[in-house]
Formats: C-alpha cells, sequence, structure tokens
C-alpha cells in the first residue's frame, strides 16, 4: 500500500468518526446550533443578545454608540445629540457600565492637529452626557486622531466615516 492509499483511509476513517455523534455541535450553554429544534424554547436573548436592553450589544446596535462631525469641527449636530441622549439613558439605566470616549479625525492636518480635534470631539460627547445627567466619574476620553481610520480611502465618503466619536462600554469599578 502506497502513502497515498494510506492518507486516503485514514481521512476516511476520520471523517466516519466524526459523523458519529449528531449533537456534537451544540455547545456548553445548550443551544442547539444544528437547528434541529431539540433546544426550542430557550429565551431568543440568549442567541441574540443585541435583544437584551441591558447588554452591550444592545447599546452598540440599538442605542448607538457613534457620532459624527463635520470637517474640522467638533460641535454635535442635532442627529449626533439625539443618539448621545439615547446613551445617557442607557447609562443611567445601566450604572454598572464606564465608558470610553473615543475621538477620531479624517486623514487630512497634521498628526498633532488631528490628535486635539480628536480630543475636543471626546470632550464635546463627554460634556453632552454630563450634562444629561451621567456621572462624570463614569466617563473617559482619548483621542485617536486620524491614527484609527474605519474608513480607509481618499474621498469625502471615508472621510466622513472617521469624522466621529465612539464611546466604548464596559462593566467596571466607579471612583
Amino acid at each position: 500500500m502506497n502513502m497515498m492509499t494510506k492518507a486516503a483511509l485514514l481521512i476516511a476513517g476520520l471523517g466516519l468518526a466524526a459523523c458519529t455523534n449528531p449533537g456534537r455541535f451544540d455547545d456548553a450553554n445548550g443551544v442547539d446550533v444544528n437547528g434541529d429544534g431539540a433546544n426550542a424554547g430557550i429565551d431568543s436573548t440568549t442567541l441574540d443578545p443585541a435583544g437584551d436592553p441591558r447588554s452591550p450589544a444592545y447599546f452598540n446596535q440599538t442605542v448607538g454608540n457613534r457620532v459624527l462631525f463635520a470637517v474640522d469641527q467638533s460641535t454635535l449636530t442635532d442627529e449626533a445629540m439625539q443618539v448621545l441622549d439615547g446613551q445617557a439613558q442607557w447609562l443611567q439605566t445601566n450604572a454598572d457600565y464606564i465608558a470610553v470616549i473615543e475621538g477620531h479625525a479624517d486623514e487630512q492636518g497634521t498628526r498633532e492637529y488631528n490628535i486635539a480635534l480628536g480630543e475636543r470631539r471626546a470632550n464635546a460627547v463627554r460634556q453632552y452626557l454630563v450634562s444629561q445627567g451621567v456621572p462624570a466619574g463614569r466617563l473617559q476620553t482619548v483621542s485617536y486622531g486620524k491614527e484609527r481610520p474605519i474608513a480607509t480611502c481618499s474621498n469625502e465618503s471615508c472621510y466622513a466615516q472617521n469624522r466621529r466619536a465612539v464611546t466604548i462600554i464596559s462593566l467596571g469599578v466607579t471612583g
């Protein structure tokens, strides 16, 4: 028997052995990832954390974790304030969470200018959240300037996406 035949038989044997346990893909929480209905009745928030209003996924996807800015501006738009109103409400309801507000800029301008602009943007968001009742001790800011773009083309559509402040939440101890 040559080496190729032995390898083929070994692969075939391993393949057949893998088919012997139909429940092998169910995860440790009992979630049926095979989709055969064996675990029907599990709370939908177990399968989709974005459905749980207390979850970070809900905050990111439903409330919204970012606001956008105009060119060379750190002034909040009406749309940004609506998003931040939702963030403030969520943060007040979920007092176990702290937030780091990241300020970002597009690639235009110097590194130093964009770091300062990102800081102004992060501070504008922080000040607004504090004005809406979020304790200042639960909010921190950081500026990345143009160092962490989410869109990497050199045109206005990308620049607009990169002029942002992003609120990152995590469980934490305040004080």
